[in-house]
């Protein structure tokens, strides 16, 4: 089946679930300003879970041995994840004094819950700053095994600001499983936006199912969602906390909102379809 062919089918999809419901609320880093919880933590998912909110967000690296840790920083207490051994790494502790979640440990405690699960792998770096394409390629392949073995490919997406991670998800995934490109980058001139070769167009021809950029690129440019509506591509908008860039999120029909504040976010949600 061609890239062409296969997104079709994806979109086909997509269609039917995004036409069937409302604009959803992703926590970001779970809902991590409930009391008691940190950001990235078990607690944070059990507390997404708890009021509602459609899916719940978190990052995943990989360690020095293979292991695959959630956790937002490259570093957690001065550890870098992705240089040193995961017995190291689990004596490390979250803000709420949780240890540092494993993304098999997360994965174990959704299988209980409701919630969607967000999936964002963390771009990987040499320690020559270029990229570790193979440490990504070995993350993927992980995760997506680890996914299936847990029974839960129906409740997961996935996101990158690997461009690499991205379309590789996006080749070897499950047919059907949504998987978004992350962009949103400060510019020459000061200002908020997305690669020029990384347009809807070009993630949609690569097999991405949709996108997730910053809220400022959006407003910058906000042709770029009917692009995506022309093409069939669901938008996710990160990280969107402020009243203001709630509501136009919600005036603009953005698909997904990402953002620290689900609660408000979830309740302007409901005050509109009210009115």
């Amino acid at each position: 089946m061609s890239n062409i062919q296969r997104v079709s089918a994806l979109l086909a999809c997509m269609a039917i679930a995004v036409g069937a419901m409302s604009q959803q609320v992703v926590c970001h880093r779970g809902h991590w300003r409930a009391e008691g919880s940190a950001q990235n933590s078990l607690r944070s998912l059990v507390k997404a879970d708890s009021i509602g909110a459609w899916g719940s967000e978190f990052d995943v690296w990989m360690s020095a041995d293979g292991v695959l840790f959630v956790n937002h920083d490259a570093t957690i207490n001065g550890v870098e994840i992705a240089r040193e051994r995961s017995e190291k790494i689990s004596l490390q502790r979250l803000s709420n004094g949780e240890p540092i979640p494993t993304l098999e440990s997360m994965l174990d405690l959704a299988t209980g819950l409701k919630i969607h699960l967000v999936v964002e792998l963390k771009p990987h770096r040499l320690p020559d700053g270029t990229q570790d394409i193979e440490r990504e390629r070995k993350a993927v392949e992980a995760i997506l095994a680890m996914v299936h073995d847990k029974g839960l490919e129906s409740r997961v997406s996935y996101i990158s600001f690997s461009a690499f991670a991205t379309k590789l998800l996006a080749r070897t995934a499950p047919a059907g499983t949504p998987v978004y490109y992350l962009d949103g980058k400060r510019q020459s001139d000061g200002t908020i936006g997305i690669d020029h070769d990384m347009t809807p167009s070009h993630l949609w021809l690569a097999g991405v199912t949709g996108v997730d950029y910053q809220l400022k690129a959006l407003v910058n440019r906000p042709e770029l969602l009917d692009e995506c509506r022309d093409l069939g591509m669901p938008v996710n908008v990160w990280t969107v906390d402020k009243p203001e860039g709630i509501q136009w999120c919600i005036d603009h029909g953005v698909d997904y909102i990402t953002t620290n504040e689900p609660e408000l976010t979830m309740r302007m949600i409901r005050d509109k379809q009210l009115k």
